[in-house]
């Protein structure tokens, strides 16, 4: 019996301040990756394309990643139920973790809690 297929998806993020960004953003995952909000079922290892659109600077950045982050509708504390997205090893990967990081060169040791953690 062959495993089922995985998931892909599009899924659009718009971040219009560093605040949002900043707790969107999961700066422990090794290439980097964001938390996406969304009630659409996602199992770990799915594909996703990430459409993020960056504070009225009007930057786009398209990348890919794969789900590693799962918090479930209902979860406990009233989370925001959706999926973390680690960016795939490349070019657009390490772009759009540079330019995240770049942004949030400020926060990125704060203490502040986060959508994740």
């Amino acid at each position: 019996m062959n495993p089922p297929a995985a998931h892909q998806g599009i899924i659009s993020l718009q971040f219009r301040d560093k605040t949002s960004l900043y707790g969107a953003y999961m700066p422990f995952l090794e290439q980097g990756g964001l938390f996406a909000p969304t009630t659409q079922s996602y199992a770990l290892g799915d594909e996703v394309v990430l459409l993020i659109h960056l504070m009225a600077v009007g930057e786009r950045l398209s990348v890919a990643g794969k789900v590693v982050w799962i918090t479930p509708v209902g979860a406990q504390g009233n989370r925001t139920a959706g999926i973390g997205v680690q960016f795939n090893a490349s070019a657009d990967g390490d772009k759009a973790r540079q330019r995240i990081e770049v942004l949030l060169s400020d926060a990125l040791n704060s203490e502040r809690p986060t959508l994740t953690l």
